[in-house]
């Protein structure tokens, strides 16, 4: 009888424990979560989280919501609207950061690989080409 008891005891402290781990990672996931202003202040992009993933979509441009994606690469795509756009998409968290993304820039055509952080009340957004990189900071909206 004592053997089972310790083992409900057990059980009762790994599903608590369980569950404080679920929470404290889908509140590091709405701290990010909400409406960023780019850097540039061009554009809005809204974080949300799809399953365990990240994605950000544009939500207002400066240049109005008939703004086309004329420097696509794909040619079949420049004339499509870039608001709700996903200019990142695929951010798995990685400690403190999303990271294994992709993040599109609309002002030349390319995706390129993303991770972005919280630092205070700033969104660090840093896209990589190979060893390079460049980080921006959004302002939340």
């Amino acid at each position: 009888m004592q053997h089972n008891q310790k083992y409900v005891i057990n059980m009762k402290t790994f599903l608590f424990s369980l569950a404080l781990m679920l929470m404290s990672a889908n509140c590091f996931a709405q701290d990010i979560l909400g409406k960023w202003l780019t850097e540039a202040g061009d554009a809005q992009v809204e974080i949300y989280q799809n399953g365990d993933q990240l994605n950000g979509k544009i939500v207002w441009l400066e240049k109005g919501p008939e703004t086309k994606d004329i420097h696509n690469s794909d040619a079949k795509l420049r004339n499509r609207k870039l608001m709700g756009v996903n200019i990142l998409s695929g951010l798995t968290k990685k400690k403190d950061k999303w990271e294994g993304g992709k993040i599109y820039n609309p002002k030349n055509g390319k995706n390129y690989k993303c991770s972005i952080w919280l630092d205070g009340n700033e969104l660090k957004v840093r896209g990589y080409i190979g060893i390079l990189y460049e980080t921006q900071t959004w302002k939340r909206k």
